[in-house]
């Protein structure tokens, strides 16, 4: 199989932080010591449990952390070392977090695609500790003569070393011989020892001792789509599909289904997730609503795969051929738009596998075979996979259908239920992909409880579902968002998808149309990631009696709806879609999940989170800040004042500066404390730019 590569950029990495290259040569520790002269310890990016490589996409401002510190007063810096995958090594400065753990971090974006290498290096900060010193004592008159000997001492250290820059070595031979010159009055050694100057030149290349060097772990870096994008869902049979005089109906097909893509493209979505392609069974399928009385004519679930003309490596005839298949995923590319393929591990009673491998499934003691639940719902129509029955044969099995759908140019396999499958397995199947087509995706469905949700992320999925769909209150959002962005963002990368063929919350069910604008805006700027299924754009919100969802559901008959003349009508969600997603394009801080802070509103509805990117961090290279505010209640008008902590992208408290609001056009001065008014039934949400600071 051919193996696609990422193209070696001249420097792998972004980073404000970055120092000259230099030998390090650890202070060795006595027998049997295992802790460096200066105590690293709780480094991070990691997984809980060390087992699992933490990750990251390419691009993505990776908080690299550890805590380290030593005894007494005197002072230390701290290094992180990386190495690329291509072999380039560098060395990044980590600033104090000043938080009372000794914790230091900085950001990094990694911009080559493979498993990177680093460790944390410590260091005494010879010139940190004197400046410390030299302040206090200078300033009061205390040990002056003999702290300006020591800043002298130090100075002619550093410009004794070869590979320092003569400019610094200038600089500091002057500063040093002020020092020692009787006639300067200790002010003057005030302003040196303050010198920004100087303290540039020796964080760029400090003077350091008993150097002590942390483990070397790594960190796997994946292309950019396993961390960014817009999906799409829709279901090919619906698409182009006809309804007869008689009430009959002739399916979509691959070649029908083509003349969606410039709409989906239109909106702004690059990712387009079909439900299963392939033949649906016959025995035990589902009618409408998820009846088991059936009419002729009824598709059934795409879920229930496999029937006489194949399983899981076939297409459904209704939908065309092999080559129909390629065709639109060539199609969709043209429209730069990949297709994702659903990998659902699981077998109506007429699949193949039924025949040729009874031992794949549990057999109960009637004779009969068991099929799936997900109590209270019965799902007569599929057989699930018994993992522990010949693991090997089941192993090779799946392992050989990804490989075919691989090489009909799919690049991203959306799993159905993972968690109802071993975690072993999708551990092996993984890495066992990974490292044939490092640029394969996948994103586990794993409505589920933490552990295994958690769990499937470790062990491999690039993406995942979350618990999005049913945090909806400002509190629950509040702690959701932030767990997602600084708790399990070393591991698990959400995609908050806001609806689902199985999920209509009983938000959108009762929230009206500001409930449909309030989630899709969320979900497109908390995270990097997000999706959308077809017919939200629509305001569909009707559901079944009891349920979750929709009603006339298109897991089990075909769907018609007129999209153009909904939005020709101003019927349809679709151009906030692709408002939405022009704004995700045009902001690099949107195409972060680490970067969200929360802030506060004095009411209960109004939710307020920033998503900052440092210029040294950004694509473009120009620092860029968004500040999302949401009224959160659909039914209803708030107004409150928002307090933003405008530290977080670099502005002083009180200091004025220029915000337009990306949804509507309008412009505001703002500051850290601001009056807001968001009327659900108008605008409901402010996606603010911060333009300008005064």
């Amino acid at each position: 199989m051919a193996t696609t590569t990422t193209p070696t950029p001249v420097r792998p990495w972004r980073s404000g932080a970055s120092i000259p290259e230099r030998p390090v040569k650890p202070t060795p520790t006595a027998k049997g010591v295992v802790t460096p002269r200066i105590p690293l310890a709780l480094p991070h990016p990691s997984v809980p449990g060390g087992r699992f490589r933490p990750s990251a996409y390419v691009g993505e401002a990776v908080p690299f952390t550890v805590t380290a510190f030593r005894e007494g007063h005197d002072r230390i810096g701290v290094h992180v070392r990386l190495f690329s995958p291509s072999g380039d090594e560098s060395l990044h400065r980590l600033s104090p977090l000043n938080d009372g753990f000794d914790r230091w971090s900085t950001l990094v974006a990694p911009l080559e695609q493979g498993i990177w290498r680093f460790r944390f290096e410590a260091f005494a900060d010879e010139f940190a500790t004197w400046e410390h010193a030299a302040d206090v004592k200078i300033a009061a008159g205390v040990d002056t003569a003999l702290m300006r000997e020591i800043g002298a001492r130090l100075f002619d250290r550093a410009r004794g070393e070869k590979k320092r820059p003569g400019s610094d070595k200038d600089v500091l031979y002057e500063a040093a011989r002020a020092l020692r010159d009787p006639d300067t009055h200790d002010d003057v050694a005030l302003e040196i020892v303050r010198s920004p100057e100087i303290a540039a030149i020796f964080t760029a290349r400090p003077v350091m001792g008993l150097v002590s060097v942390g483990r070397e772990t790594e960190l796997l870096v994946e292309r950019e789509r396993a961390g960014v994008g817009a999906w799409y869902e829709f279901f090919p049979r619906s698409e182009g599909a006809t309804r007869a005089e008689d009430g009959t109906v002739v399916s979509g097909t691959f070649r029908t289904a083509t003349d969606r893509l410039p709409g989906v493209a239109g909106m702004g979505f690059d990712v387009l997730y079909l439900p299963p392609i392939h033949p649906i069974g016959e025995s035990n399928r589902k009618g409408p609503n998820n009846t088991l009385v059936t009419s002729p004519g009824d598709p059934g679930s795409p879920w229930a795969i496999g029937g006489p003309a194949g399983g899981h490596d076939a297409v459904h005839p209704d939908l065309g051929t092999l080559d129909d298949f390629r065709a639109f995923v060539s199609a969709a590319r043209a429209q730069g738009i990949e297709v994702a393929l659903d990998l659902a591990l699981q077998a109506s009673p007429d699949h193949p596998w039924v025949t040729e491998h009874p031992e794949w499934f549990t057999t109960l003691p009637d004779g009969s075979i068991a099929y799936a639940e997900n109590p209270p719902k019965k799902y007569q129509d599929i057989y699930p996979v018994n993992f522990d029955n010949d693991p090997d044969g089941i192993r090779a099995e799946v392992l050989r259908i990804v490989r075919h759908w691989i090489a009909q140019g799919v690049r991203i396999f959306r799993v159905d239920n993972p968690h109802t499958k071993p975690l072993q397995f999708w551990e092996w199947l993984i890495a066992t992909v990974s490292a044939e087509e490092p640029d394969v995706v996948f994103l586990a469905e794993a409505f589920t409880r933490p552990a295994p949700l958690q769990g499937l992320a470790m062990a491999g999925f690039q993406q995942s579902y979350t618990y999005f769909t049913w945090r909806n209150t400002k509190e629950e959002l509040e702690e959701f968002l932030s767990g997602l962005a600084h708790e399990t963002s070393d591991f698990l990368r959400p995609n908050l998808f806001v609806n689902t063929p199985d999920i209509l919350t009983e938000y959108l069910q009762f929230g009206g149309r500001p409930a449909y604008k309030i989630r899709a805006a969320l979900a497109a700027t908390a995270a990097p990631t997000y999706g959308v299924y077809a017919g939200y754009e629509l305001y569909e919100n009707v559901a079944r009696p009891g349920s979750e969802e929709n009603i006339d559901n298109e897991k089990y008959e075909y769907k018609f709806r007129d999209w153009v003349g909904a939005e020709a009508a101003g019927d349809s969600l679709a151009p906030y879609l692709r408002m939405l997603n022009h704004v995700r394009r045009d902001h690099p801080a949107l195409r972060q999940l680490r970067n969200l802070d929360v802030h506060w509103s004095d009411d209960d509805a109004i939710l307020v989170y920033s998503k900052h990117l440092d210029a040294a961090l950004s694509p473009t290279g120009e620092s860029d800040t968004i500040i999302v505010v949401a009224n959160v209640d659909p039914h209803s008008a708030r107004q409150s004042t928002v307090h933003l902590d405008t530290t977080v992208w670099g502005v002083e408290p009180g200091t004025p500066y220029e915000v337009e609001d990306l949804v509507t056009g309008q412009v505001w001065t703002w500051a850290d404390h601001n009056f807001v008014r968001l009327d659900a039934f108008d605008e409901p949400v402010h996606i603010l730019h911060v333009k300008e600071v005064r």
